[in-house]
């Protein structure tokens, strides 16, 4: 039982870097684009959301592989039963 409250610890552990990151990469994003807006594209929206966007991507990517780490990491080994030729 203590394994599978370490497992559950450490994916919301995991739950909560991926949301840190996103939040930390959307803001990145964003004021990247602000300052890409401001001084090259005379103050456009489209660069602040392409940022976001661009942000928001990288943190789900990072997100996908820890979590899948994870659940493959734990997932138990099964045996194939050789097959028959």
């Amino acid at each position: 039982m203590a394994g599978a409250v370490w497992a559950e610890d450490e994916i919301g552990r995991k739950w909560d870097r991926c949301f840190t990151d996103a939040i930390l990469k959307l803001g990145g994003g964003i004021v990247l684009g602000g300052v890409f807006s401001l001084f090259f594209f005379k103050r456009r929206k489209w660069p602040i959301i392409t940022g976001a966007g661009f942000g928001l991507g990288m943190a789900y990517s990072n997100c996908q592989e820890d979590l899948n780490a994870s659940i493959h990491q734990q997932k138990p080994k099964s045996s194939k039963p050789e097959e028959n030729k």
